[in-house]
């Protein structure tokens, strides 16, 4: 159907060559004075304003033909959000005052009270494991509460937390979790024994492969992970990444804490802490989301405030089909009533219009 555009060139050829026939037509006067005082010359530009707009209305019709798509931005539908919080013990550094946990913690909960009512919330924690400290409710205080309950505890599973909040979200992808963050199988036993190749008795049934979605085109929910140090065991999160990518799931990554930051005496040491940007970064562009430094309390704060108005707003491919046709229907009337304003036909104006 857009080849249909290229009537609009003969349409344009169309009106040059009326224009150009009516300025051979010639009609004799005996006196010019009478002619001067018995019309009323319109300005130029006005006699090509109507046209043009049907033009472009027509254009908008057959564009319209071809049932285009745009990216809008419309109301968000039900959706589950999923946030992975890093309560690793790097979260006491005081380069965010008081802390960086109490800072999380505090703009966490903030957030959720922003968040409209259709939007669901799970809450998973990791450390040196992961686990889910509050599954998927509408209850802020519940949610709240869980928040609350945050206990700090060694090493940052980042990939854990991340494979841990996807099963959550999409728990019909059926995700092992057992054979994703835990060996369980450490001395490399093989599952076939030496006679007839019989599996061992608690091995698993394989689960037929998913085939994969496309980046981003989960629309059911979302997952935030917000981080302030680097990976230090649990499987690879830019794996984990994949595994989100491949399920459509976008997840929206948050570097908490400064270049400076550290952790004074604690348990006689002071150490420094570091936010991997580089790993938080890449799983947002695998997964086709955004990722967002934060650097203060404040900082957070306007962080989650963004992405409150990402999930109450989505934007999704919506055919415009109806909105063109709508917008040549006015471009017609709005042609029709300059008509009739500019160029009156009547008993005394009949002259005027012949001249015109």
């Amino acid at each position: 159907m857009l080849w249909s555009l290229l009537l609009l060139p003969l349409m344009l050829a169309g009106y040059v060559w009326l224009l150009r026939r009516k300025r051979q037509q010639v009609v004799s006067f005996s006196a010019v004075s009478w002619i001067l005082q018995n019309m009323d010359l319109p300005s130029p530009w006005r006699r090509h304003v109507p046209p043009a707009l049907i033009g472009i209305a027509m254009a908008l019709l057959l564009f319209a033909s071809a049932r285009p798509m745009a990216r809008v931005t419309l109301p968000a539908d039900y959706m589950t959000l999923i946030m992975a919080m890093d309560v690793s013990r790097s979260m006491l550094a005081e380069d965010v005052e008081p802390s960086r946990i109490k800072a999380a913690q505090k703009a966490a909960k903030e957030f959720l009270q922003d968040l409209p009512k259709n939007v669901r919330v799970g809450i998973v924690s990791f450390a040196g494991n992961a686990q889910v400290v509050q599954h998927v409710s509408q209850d802020k205080d519940e949610l709240v509460a869980a928040i609350d309950r945050f206990q700090l505890q060694r090493g940052t599973a980042t990939g854990s937390g991340l494979l841990l909040a996807l099963s959550t979200l999409r728990p019909e992808a059926q995700i092992d979790l057992e054979a994703a963050l835990y060996n369980t199988n450490p001395f490399g036993y093989s599952d076939q024994g030496k006679s007839g190749g019989a599996k061992s008795l608690d091995a698993k049934p394989v689960a037929k492969e998913r085939a994969p979605e496309p980046p981003g085109s989960y629309k059911g929910g979302a997952i935030v992970l917000l981080s302030d140090g680097r990976r230090t065991t649990g499987p690879d999160p830019l794996l984990a990444a994949k595994r989100a990518a491949d399920l459509g799931v976008r997840v929206y990554t948050v570097g908490f804490g400064t270049p400076n930051g550290f952790i004074p005496g604690y348990e006689g040491y002071s150490f420094f802490t570091k936010v991997d940007e580089e790993s938080l970064k890449a799983i947002a562009k695998i997964t086709e989301a955004d990722y967002f430094k934060a650097g203060s309390a404040e900082d957070l704060k306007q962080v989650y405030k963004h992405l409150s108005t990402q999930f109450t707003m989505e934007k999704r491919d919506t055919e415009i089909t109806a909105l063109l046709s709508g917008l040549a229907l006015l471009l017609v009337f709005i042609a029709l009533l300059l008509s009739a304003l500019w160029f009156k036909i009547g008993p005394q104006n009949s002259f005027k219009s012949f001249v015109r």
